[in-house]
This record gives C-alpha cells, sequence and structure tokens, in this order.
C-alpha cells in the first residue's frame, strides 16, 4: 500500500495488477505527446514507474533485472516489441506533485529542485566524450548547488532545463530522449489556490513548450494529472476590471498554451475508450485479487463502496481504496468499508461548489446525493480562472477529478452525471453537513431563538424555524436507505442546530429509561430537561408519526435519566419530518 516504485513492487514480491499492455498501446498508438488524465489514486505515478523501468538504458549496476522485473507479465509475451523497445531510451522522469508550495518562489525552487534532482542521475554526462566543453558547462549548471547546498538555476536555465537535458541525453546515447512527466498540474493547482497563478502559467508554458514543441531530441513524451488545463496566455488578473473578468472569463478559455503547435499530440480522458482499462481496476481484477487473499465474500462491500466510475465505456474501481481495504481486511484491523479517499485531499472542491450553489443547483446536489443524476455539458479542457467564472465549470471540476461519473453515453453532447459510489456519497454528506453547521451560525440571534424555543415549550415556533432550517439544506437521504437511515439525517441537522448552546448538555442515542432516546438535553442552571424522539413520516403521515414518537417516549420512560439527573421540569417533544417539511407536538 502506498508504493509507487514499479522496480520495488516486483523485486519485493508485492500483488500487482498487471497495466504492461499499456506499454504496447502507447507504442501502437504514438502520439509525440499523449497526456493521460485521472482522477487521484488511480495509479498514474504507478504507471509511468512502469514506462520508466521498461524503456530506459541501464547505467546503474544495482539496477534489478530488467527481463526478471518483467517476466511473467503480459508484455514479456510481445517478444519482438521487448527485443527493439525494453532497455533502449534516455528516461528523463519527473513527478511535480511535491511542487505544493503557498507562494511562488519557493514553488519555483521545488521544481528547480525536482529537475536538478533527476539530471544528477546521469553524473556521467559530466564526463562523457561525446558532448562539447559548452554542453559540459550546461549540465554543471543544471546539477549547481548553491552556497546553501540548494540546487539553484537561474529563471532562463529553469526554463530551459528539460530541452537542454533531453539534447545532452540524445547526444551521449546518440538515442532520442523520452520524457515522463507525473502530476504536471499541480504546481498550477497551488499556484491557483494561493494567488501566484498568472507567475506560474508563464513559468509552466515556457518551461514545457521548450521540451515538447520542435525538440527534435525527443522520442514521445507522457503526461499525467487531474485535468486537461487549457494553458491561457500570462495576463495579469490585477489588471483587469471585473466587467473585463466577467466577459473573458464567461466561457471555458481556449489560450494559447504549450499545447497549442505540438505536432500529434493526444489527450486521453475519462471519456476515452482507449487506455480505459489501465488506470484503476476493472470488475475482473477486484475479483482476482479479493479471492486471491481469501476475501471473496466481501465483493458485494467493495463494489458498493469503491467501483462505480466509468472510464470510457468500462466500469473502474478506484485502486487506492481496494488496496487499502483488503490490507485492513487482512491484518483485522476493520470489518466494514472505510472511506480512504478522503483523507488524500481536502475535498475544497465540494464546499466551494455548495458555497456558490442557487437554489437550482442545491436541487440538483440534492438530487445527486439521493440517487438520481443531472445531465451537464462537460468542458474537458479549462484554465483554473474558469472556475470563478461560472459555477457550471465546476461540475466539469467535479466530473474530471472523480466525485462524479457518467452514467452511461453522452447524448448531444451533453453527460449524464450521479455519484459513482458509497465511500463519495459519505464525503458530500459530510462536507454537505459541515456547510450547514456553518450557515446556521451566520445568524446567531435566530440560532439561539430556535434552541430558545425548546426550553419554552414552544412547538408552533419549534415547527416554523426547524421547517425553515431544512428548507435551506440539502438532504442527504435516499430513496433506497431504511427509513432509519433517513430519520439519522433529521437527528444529525438537529444535533447540529444544538451544538454551541452554552450550557447545555446534549446526549445523542444516550441510554435512558428502557432504551436510547434520539436527544436527551440538560440546562442545569434552569434544572430544564428536554427529552427528543425523531420519526420519518412515510407518505407526509405527520401526526401517525408523533403519536408514535410520544409513545415511543412514554412506553420506554425517556424522561427518568434526567429526572435522576435532578431535572425538575421536563419536556417531551415528538417530531415527525418527511422530506423539506415537519411537524412537533409535545406534552
Amino acid at each position: 500500500m502506498g508504493i509507487e516504485n514499479f522496480e520495488r513492487i516486483r523485486r519485493d514480491g508485492f500483488y500487482y495488477v498487471d497495466k504492461t499492455r499499456m506499454i504496447e498501446d502507447l507504442l501502437e498508438n504514438m502520439a509525440l505527446v499523449n497526456l493521460f488524465t485521472r482522477p487521484r489514486r488511480f495509479g498514474k505515478t504507478l504507471n509511468m514507474s512502469m514506462l520508466k523501468y521498461f524503456f530506459e538504458i541501464g547505467n546503474d549496476n544495482t539496477l534489478f533485472d530488467r527481463k526478471a522485473l518483467f517476466e511473467g507479465l503480459k508484455i514479456s509475451g510481445e517478444k519482438e516489441l521487448c527485443d527493439k523497445y525494453m532497455g533502449k531510451f534516455p528516461v528523463i522522469s519527473i513527478s511535480l506533485k511535491n511542487t505544493a508550495s503557498n507562494n511562488f518562489e519557493t514553488a519555483k525552487k521545488k521544481m528547480c529542485s525536482i529537475i536538478s534532482d533527476e539530471a544528477s542521475r546521469f553524473l556521467f554526462l559530466a564526463q562523457s566524450d561525446r558532448l562539447s566543453e559548452i554542453e559540459h558547462k550546461r549540465y554543471e549548471k543544471i546539477t549547481e548547488l548553491n552556497d546553501s547546498g540548494e540546487f539553484a538555476m537561474s529563471n532562463e536555465l529553469l526554463e530551459n532545463s528539460l530541452l537542454i537535458l533531453t539534447r545532452l541525453l540524445h547526444r551521449h546515447y546518440g538515442k532520442k530522449t523520452i520524457l515522463l512527466i507525473d502530476e504536471y498540474d499541480v504546481p498550477l493547482d497551488y499556484a491557483y489556490r494561493y494567488g501566484y497563478y498568472d507567475s506560474m502559467v508563464g513559468l509552466v508554458r515556457t518551461l514545457f513548450g521548450a521540451a515538447l514543441k520542435t525538440n527534435d531530441s525527443l522520442e514521445f513524451a507522457v503526461l499525467t494529472g487531474c485535468l486537461r488545463i487549457s494553458m491561457e496566455s500570462n495576463v495579469s488578473a490585477d489588471a483587469e476590471t471585473s466587467e473585463k473578468r466577467v466577459k473573458r472569463f464567461s466561457k471555458p478559455s481556449q489560450g494559447d498554451g504549450f499545447f497549442t503547435g505540438l505536432n500529434n499530440f493526444k489527450v486521453y480522458t475519462i471519456k476515452d475508450v482507449r487506455y480505459k482499462e489501465y488506470f484503476g481496476f476493472t470488475d475482473t481484477e477486484v475479483r482476482q485479487m479479493l479471492e486471491y487473499y481469501g476475501l471473496s465474500g466481501q465483493y458485494d462491500a467493495v463494489k458498493e463502496w469503491y467501483d462505480g466510475y466509468l472510464f470510457g465505456n468500462l466500469g473502474i474501481y478506484c485502486p487506492w481504496d481496494g488496496i487499502n481495504y483488503c490490507g485492513d481486511l487482512r491484518d483485522g484491523s476493520v470489518t466494514e468499508p472505510q472511506n480512504y479517499w478522503v483523507n488524500t485531499s481536502s475535498n475544497d472542491i465540494i464546499r466551494q461548489f455548495i458555497d456558490r450553489a442557487d437554489a437550482t443547483t442545491k436541487d440538483e446536489i440534492e438530487q445527486l446525493i439521493n440517487g438520481g443524476h443531472v445531465k451537464k455539458l462537460i468542458h474537458q479542457e479549462l484554465t483554473y480562472r474558469d472556475l470563478d467564472s461560472d459555477i457550471d465549470n465546476i461540475w466539469s471540476m467535479l466530473f474530471t477529478t472523480g466525485y462524479l461519473t457518467q452514467d452511461g453515453n453522452d447524448e448531444d453532447g451533453i453527460s449524464t452525471l450521479t455519484i459513482p459510489n458509497k465511500e463519495i456519497h459519505w464525503i458530500y454528506a459530510q462536507q454537505i453537513r459541515s456547510w450547514f453547521k456553518d450557515e446556521t451560525k451566520k445568524d446567531i440571534r435566530r440560532l439561539e431563538a430556535f434552541c430558545r424555543a425548546f426550553k419554552e415549550n414552544d412547538t408552533e415556533a419549534i415547527e416554523k424555524d426547524f421547517t425553515s432550517y431544512l428548507r435551506k439544506t440539502i438532504s442527504v437521504r435516499d430513496t433506497g436507505i431504511k427509513k432509519k437511515m433517513k430519520e439519522n439525517f433529521y437527528h444529525g441537522i438537529l444535533l447540529g442546530l444544538f451544538a454551541g448552546m452554552e450550557g447545555w448538555k446534549i446526549k445523542s442515542n444516550a441510554e435512558s429509561g428502557d432504551g436510547y432516546s434520539d436527544i436527551n438535553i440538560e440546562i442545569e442552571d434552569e434544572e430544564i430537561g428536554i427529552v427528543i424522539e425523531l420519526k420519518y413520516a412515510e407518505n407526509a403521515t405527520f401526526d401517525t408519526a408523533c403519536q408514535e414518537a410520544m409513545k415511543q417516549i412514554k412506553d420506554r420512560n425517556y424522561e427518568e435519566k434526567l429526572i435522576d439527573d435532578g431535572m425538575k421540569t421536563i419536556y417531551r417533544y415528538g417530531i415527525a419530518c418527511y422530506k423539506k417539511r415537519c411537524k412537533v407536538v409535545s406534552d
């Protein structure tokens, strides 16, 4: 789990899901520059490592024997292809994942260090008799350390570093260079978040443009990332009026970025059929893995939680989740599926989406989390600035980053979108609850008045305000789930509203009397006790549900614990909810 180095996985005998057919497909469908966009945690980095170990000319005697590395894998059956391509090319392989920073200068230093560190793998270039004196000096500059012991290239050298390195390797080996760039969009993502986007766009466009355009030393390049980014021209946002910004970014930007002008450039997105099976696990691969570890009985749970993505026309599981759950099951640390994906990102995009949603969009979000779908035009090529221009662009971002998936084929360019699985549904629910909690805190007087109505036994005010809150939130329920689960949604909303009330001791599902009451509240300084039972009113049968709630409170003596704790005044509430309406009764 978490090992992204192909050589180590094979050398140390870890379980490996064979994706080596990708090498054959890549060679048979060769483009000068190949960009694969997939959500995070779908095996992009491991596939890039696989490509590196297959193609790279061996320089280091400690390298694992290449034929042994690929022995028994699907590509090894293509003997003629292996003889022609295996270990025959210089390879530059970098990942920009670690360029994350909150300022441009630090991000640039990190990028410089990544490229210089990769260049340092080729120390033989410093002594190569096939390079000229000028070329030796260029290599030395790329790998040179400053007084602080850090790699430090000038801006001009950094912008041309990949181009120079491909040429030096080409000159030394007499073979054109393969360039692998993993997580190419991470620098732009962080630049957008922290306000130095213009500077980073300029650097990345120049760096990639030099290496990928009209570079006669390039055999081919493979890039991976979450997004296909249109690299717009470096226009300062500060120099624009808000009116110009709205006009310029009202539609997805096409830009004049580094992709423009590349001959035989090809992008493979999650909508494409080609290469569909190489990122993530297929159903067959999941079944085989579970069977290997004696966990076939967990298949239904794995499918419910981690399947659901549609790449091209093929159903795909998230591999990160699959291997983590499999590992945890083996060592006995879990018995039920867990949310592993949520810990790999802040999931800010969902919160941003909810924050910006108007009434129509909130209704669409509600459709999604309740098992439905929405139809949207997906823009697969965006700039980060486009996200600020129109909430419709966030639908595209949610799709490309894996928070939504296709549900069938496009019709007239319109995609049917749905939440892929239970894990992602859980992330939406958590973000919605967090958003609702923050929203209610914005009007603290109204919130205090709502809570005060409970200790004043004002059922009319409770009913009116709770209905108002329900209309404002996004209902996290599913028409296919059990009644108790629907009740839990309203239970959670009410607890969130009570949170933060000073002097209130609030207990959820606490043992009381002959059972467990939904919510018990003790207001000690006023010696007031409150017991609440919530029911889901199927088909809007509010009166029946309220009577059932009140009967349960009485029959199970829920107020007993409150009385034992010294509460002198006890209020009992039966609350029935259906969709975004409620009814409140008290005795």
